[in-house]
């Protein structure tokens, strides 16, 4: 074989982006957000129940969270990016595409947990409890979800040459199928940083690490879900830096470069706050605990409240 005819390895990435049931079009992104909601759920689920929930309230208090955060996500998509659907010649209607990809995680997170907040109201399940037991499902969520980015050939870095490059082909939405050479071969755009790997990586090991320290450690009602702010934004923060498609920037840093960054600080602070907080009650003893805010009668007798 001639050394020279020997292609460099990289990622290779899909050339179709959905496919038909008769005349319904079933999309990757759509299924991977699905698949990730699924792990979501099920493992808030176990984690709520070892903290005295009752068996299956948290699939009641998901069917408030989830559309909801859909909502969300979507409204921050098109918000942050609005020339993409208003501008002369777009389509304002393809705001409502969610299927076609572009779903802001922070829109998803905020609205998503306004509707968790009145799913533990109606449900009697006390919200920061809630907050920390779906902290770890939320970032395999995200993890999962990011491979419904791979199949739309987005979310990429630079141009590249390391082993772990992403092959980019040029996408039709509108067919779901890469588009096509006068011979017939899927269009390569190039070869590029694969940040929507980085990133799905770094959800997945720092949801890992999330269950460690939980199990390891006593820190106090909505912590947990502070760590899980901090552990994402900062992963986010640097992947934002290293991604090259096309975004709004604000002095010359993306728009979620600076969310990010901003989020990052606020968890942080929040961590410090309630770990402080939850340390001098432990230390002032039982007598000066402050009782729950939220309602709990849904939670088991003797249940961790946190």
């Amino acid at each position: 074989m001639n050394p020279s005819s020997i292609r460099p390895p990289f990622i290779p990435s899909p050339t179709i982006s959905a496919f038909q049931i008769g005349p319904l079009s079933i999309r990757f992104y759509a299924l991977c957000i699905l698949a990730g909601i699924i792990i979501a759920v099920w493992l808030a689920n176990r984690r709520l129940t070892a903290r005295g929930g009752r068996p299956g309230v948290v699939l009641d208090i998901t069917l408030w969270a989830v559309p909801f955060g859909i909502v969300g996500g979507r409204l921050y998509h098109v918000l942050t990016d609005p020339e993409l659907y208003f501008l002369p010649g777009k389509n304002p209607w393809n705001a409502l595409k969610i299927w076609d990809g572009g779903l802001g995680i922070w829109g998803a997170v905020a609205v998503g947990l306004l509707g968790a907040y009145i799913g533990c109201r109606r449900t009697k399940v006390p919200f920061s409890t809630l907050m920390d037991a779906a902290a770890p499902g939320l970032l395999i969520a995200q993890g999962l979800g990011r491979w419904g980015n791979w199949f739309n050939n987005e979310l990429y870095g630079d141009p590249s040459t390391a082993p772990w490059k992403l092959q980019i082909h040029q996408m039709d939405f509108a067919t779901g199928k890469a588009v096509l050479d006068p011979a017939g071969t899927p269009v390569v755009l190039g070869y590029f940083q694969p940040t929507f790997l980085y990133e799905s990586l770094w959800c997945l090991a720092a949801a890992g690490l999330l269950l460690v320290l939980d199990k390891r450690f006593q820190f106090g009602a909505g912590t947990v879900f502070a760590l899980y702010v901090v552990f994402y934004t900062s992963g986010r923060f640097v992947f934002e830096l290293l991604r090259s498609d096309y975004a709004n920037t604000i002095l010359g840093l993306r728009v979620n470069t600076w969310v990010s960054g901003l989020l990052l600080l606020a968890g942080g602070a929040w961590f410090l706050a309630r770990h402080r907080r939850a340390r001098s009650t432990v230390e002032a003893g039982p007598a000066s605990s402050s009782q729950p805010d939220e309602p709990a009668t849904s939670m088991a007798p003797g249940a961790r409240h946190e």
